[in-house]
């Protein structure tokens, strides 16, 4: 069991970690820049969500150093963290923890998005703040290996979101949002083609053919300039009717 820290408390909901897009921390609505040390420590947790030894949180922050130098890093950033305002984590004499009063972006957008992909899950009060959590990733200018990962799942995760997200927003005949959620997808990853279908049926469905032709245009020379690739049949498809594809 995690243990009261001796610092203070952090207030429920008055403490708010950014991961999206890059790192912010703010308290009481109020920015606090930390040291990177300290900024790489509270998102190593935040990413976890569970207590982790202190052996296996100095070692993989700090792993090119000896285990009593990273010992002592990790020591000398809790200290930072832990005075003199509230605490960000709470600590055992093994085991450390992000504090769970911390509310952090990064799994708000997790649920989000799951939310979104359960075709149960109605949409009426999501739409909003998924256009705006779902459409950056996870630190993108971090570079470690601990932190690619973790980037690379939520990215995937946020463009299915995004694509669902549009295809549901275009069968509620809720066209304006639904092509916003697919133009996010499209520039979160140009080349994926399930984001630009999604985005020409929206288009379709409101009639704009257009800007149908114009987005698949757009895809198919890409694509070709990128890969030397052409559009599959699906896509083609939908467009194939209007247009003259085989050029």
């Amino acid at each position: 069991m995690v243990a009261e820290t001796k610092a203070a408390e952090v207030p429920p909901g008055q403490v708010r970690l950014g991961l999206l897009g890059g790192f912010r921390l703010s308290v009481q609505g109020r920015e606090v820049v930390l040291p990177m040390n300290a900024q790489r420590l509270v998102t190593f947790l935040a990413l976890q969500e569970r207590p982790l030894l202190r052996t296996f949180v100095s070692g993989s922050l700090w792993g090119d150093s000896t285990d009593g130098r990273a010992a002592g890093s990790l020591r000398s950033t809790l200290w930072r963290l832990t005075s003199p305002g509230p605490s960000l984590v709470a600590l055992t004499t093994d085991h450390i923890v992000l504090s769970p009063a911390v509310e952090v972006d990064y799994r708000e957008g997790e649920a989000l998005a799951r939310r979104v992909l359960d075709p149960d899950q109605p949409l009426e009060g999501i739409v909003e703040a998924s256009e705006l959590v779902l459409s950056a990733d996870l630190l993108p200018d971090w570079t470690e290996d601990w932190v690619l990962l973790e980037r690379e799942s939520y990215h995937q995760l946020r463009l299915r979101a995004l694509e669902a997200l549009c295809r549901r927003l275009t069968e509620e005949k809720r066209f304006g949002q639904a092509v916003q959620a697919g133009m996010a997808a499209v520039a979160g990853e140009p080349l994926r083609e399930s984001a630009r279908h999604a985005l020409i049926q929206a288009h379709l469905a409101e009639e704009n053919v257009a800007a149908a032709i114009r987005e698949y245009d757009s895809f198919r020379q890409l694509l070709h300039a990128e890969l030397e690739l052409e559009p599959s049949e699906s896509i083609q498809g939908l467009v194939a009717h209007l247009i003259d594809t085989s050029g």
